[in-house]
């Protein structure tokens, strides 16, 4: 066979009949997380997708529109990377438990684990704290293996189980442990950070160091490069405490205000879900989102707008936890597909086919 001859359309009946049982467990899984929430107490509620802003982080890219008025005049709109300025617009409202299941769109992202339209699903506990968010993970994780009848999470011949008691390690130690780095050494208390004093521990345990390279950047790096293999095998793991700087819409920690209640969750060495205790202060708020599209400019030479009325619904949202968890992925790992569009119904077409 031609090597270079493209694979057969997600269509094609024998492809399709490859993928099947995959979208059947995606659907079954789905349907068990639903009947979770319930339980739960839990709301499922719809967002807007077209949005005034698709979010303020310097290294997410949006898809661009433009809505026309009834004159005819333009309108700029973005297709939402997050439910999560809707959602939290709802709690400001008065809702105190709430679910969404959201289609996303993230430009400049495709590949095994990527893809440019996913599912997001998010939930919000007002008046909770995030490790709350933490216990929901651990029993969603299950629960999504259990309905899948594979007992395990696996990916790429890695495997791990749900039902083992889950590792919880702070973003310091995980430095520390997996890069021999002391990582706090160049944040302040005050959450600012020093560049070169990262940048020198970099070079000291024989890490590549570019000029124009950011204190993000160094971070970014140490964490795909050194941490990131080392989690979620055997069990699952929780990587608590991030840098303030790394943590945009979350509030401090009431132990460091150095770090912010900020977490992530991985299996298999896969990133699943980024949970927060929820920064309700506007005007730390705005800043923050002022430094992050500095940083956006500087690398990309574009930003994107601040939703005004988002920050005003700060005022009246009460202190709260969230969390956004890949479906697609958790459905990926659950099942054993290797692909993210193995799991999806309908992939979005890859351009020039």
């Amino acid at each position: 066979m031609n090597s270079s001859a493209k694979a057969s359309p997600w269509w094609t009946p024998s492809v399709h009949a490859d993928r099947r049982p995959f979208l059947i467990g995606r659907n079954a899984i789905q349907a068990a997380l639903r009947g979770f929430f319930a339980r739960e107490d839990f709301i499922e509620v719809d967002t807007a997708v077209l949005q005034i802003s698709p979010g303020n982080e310097a290294h997410l890219h949006a898809f661009a529109t433009e809505a026309l008025t009834t004159d005819g005049q333009k309108a700029p709109f973005y297709l939402h990377t997050s439910p999560e300025f809707a959602c939290k617009k709802l709690l400001a409202a008065g809702e105190e438990r709430i679910s969404c299941f959201a289609h996303v769109y993230r430009n400049r992202e495709r590949g095994p684990l990527h893809h440019p339209e996913f599912t997001m699903l998010e939930w919000y506990r007002a008046g909770e704290s995030y490790e709350s968010l933490m216990m929901d993970c651990v029993r969603i994780l299950a629960l999504a293996t259990e309905t899948a009848k594979t007992g395990k999470l696996a990916y790429r011949g890695a495997e791990s189980d749900p039902f083992a008691g889950p590792e919880r390690i702070s973003v310091a130690e995980a430095f520390e442990r997996h890069a021999g780095i002391d990582l706090l050494a160049s944040v302040a208390a005050d959450g600012s950070t020093d560049r070169d004093h990262l940048a020198a521990e970099l070079r000291r345990v024989g890490m590549r160091v570019a000029d124009d390279d950011g204190w993000a950047d160094l971070f970014s790096r140490v964490l795909v490069e050194k941490i990131e293999p080392h989690l979620g095998f055997g069990r699952i793991t929780i990587l608590d405490e991030y840098p303030i700087s790394e943590a945009a819409l979350a509030r401090p920690s009431a132990r460091d205000p150095g770090v912010a209640e900020r977490f992530e969750l991985y299996a298999c060495g896969v990133e699943l879900a980024n949970g927060f205790g929820e920064l309700t202060n506007a005007a730390e708020q705005r800043r923050r989102f002022e430094i992050e599209m500095a940083e956006k400019a500087r690398i990309y030479g574009e930003t994107y707008p601040i939703d005004e009325d988002f920050l005003a619904a700060l005022a009246l949202m009460p202190e709260a936890s969230g969390i956004a968890l890949g479906f697609d992925r958790l459905v990926m790992l659950a099942t054993g597909a290797s692909r993210i569009d193995q799991v999806l119904w309908a992939p979005v077409a890859e351009y020039g086919r």
